[in-house]
């Protein structure tokens, strides 16, 4: 006999994708970082955005981000006023 939980498990569907990331060493870039301090960007398998995770100073951070959310922080970066 099979219970309602074990039916469930035979019903999902699991996708395996390999994802694109990029990985550099943050000491060149960040007056603050360490030998070992680092950030990667990761994009989502469907593309429709990013992960990102920095180490820096003993302390990891992670941030998501649509590619709309990505491309409206870089206009703002980037901003240099009239």
């Amino acid at each position: 006999m099979v219970n309602d939980s074990e039916q469930q498990w035979k019903s999902v569907l699991i996708t395996v994708s390999q994802r694109k990331a990029k990985f550099a060493n943050l000491k060149p870039y960040c007056t603050f970082a360490k030998e070992n301090d680092y950030i990667e960007v990761t994009e989502w398998s469907n593309g429709e955005g990013y992960d990102v995770t920095i180490s820096n100073a003993g302390e990891t951070k992670h941030l998501s981000l649509t590619i709309g959310e990505f491309e409206a922080l870089t206009v703002l970066i980037n901003y240099r006023g009239e």
